[in-house]
């Protein structure tokens, strides 16, 4: 005896640019909230070098207890975040000859 098992058609691949642009920019946004929680860590240490505050959450013979550290990977985090908002920005379709036409007919 053989058994055929059927299985439905699913969801075509699709070959588009831009198709996980939301992800992108969910992506984006928790780069930009980890970019700033970044910086304000290497504040903070600046702040203790200059002794305004108080003790730092790491301690003085860690890697991450200088504030290049922080400040560096603040600035590199908010670049990758940059270039996600850019893959992830809608892209507008240019402006055709006839659209350019009824343009200035209006104009």
């Amino acid at each position: 005896m053989v058994v055929r098992i059927r299985f439905r058609r699913g969801p075509r691949v699709e070959r588009r640019k831009g198709k996980n642009s939301r992800i992108a920019w969910v992506s984006a946004g928790l780069l930009t909230l980890l970019s700033v929680s970044c910086l304000v860590l290497g504040l903070w240490r600046l702040g203790v070098d200059f002794g305004w505050t108080a003790n730092f959450i790491f301690p003085d013979a860690s890697v991450f207890s200088h504030w290049q550290i922080w400040i560096t990977a603040a600035l590199l985090i908010q670049t990758a975040a940059w270039k996600l908002n850019q893959y992830g920005k809608p892209k507008e379709p240019a402006a055709g000859k006839n659209d350019k036409d009824k343009m200035r007919a209006s104009a």
